[in-house]
């Protein structure tokens, strides 16, 4: 089943910008492929303007948020995995959804490892339990 934390990021970035609010993400930066600006990152993590003067190019995929914003005055391309995603909250009012830390879905290696179980195949089929 595809995760939920993708389309809750969207949903919740769709309703800060209907109450005309300004959606902040709260990312852990060194959560694996995190590609953040590193000088403003404190403790760990880094909180980003996603208001749509503030930056340029997003997407929000599945996987990923990706999207382009100036940090003093220099452009940069940001890259965040949504398992490193730890609150989408407007500034204003702290409103919005936070996720812990510990339920952080792992990110995709591609690589696959000998350890890891294999996927099913087949058709999937019920048995009825007594």
């Amino acid at each position: 089943m595809t995760p939920s934390r993708p389309y809750f990021i969207r949903a919740v970035y769709e309703w800060i910008l209907d109450n005309q609010l300004t959606p902040y993400l709260l990312v852990k930066a060194s959560y694996p492929m995190v590609q953040v600006p590193n000088e403003f990152v404190s403790e760990g993590k880094i909180i980003l303007n996603l208001a749509p003067s503030a930056i340029r190019n997003l997407h929000m995929g599945n996987d990923e948020v990706e999207f382009s914003a100036r940090f003093g005055g220099k452009p940069r391309n940001l890259h965040v995995p949504v398992g490193a995603i730890l609150a989408i909250y407007a500034k204003e009012n702290g409103k919005g959804m936070f996720f812990d830390e510990d339920e952080m879905p792992p990110p995709e290696d591609g690589g696959g490892s000998d350890d890891s179980p294999p996927k099913p195949s087949g058709k999937p089929s019920l048995k009825v339990v007594k």
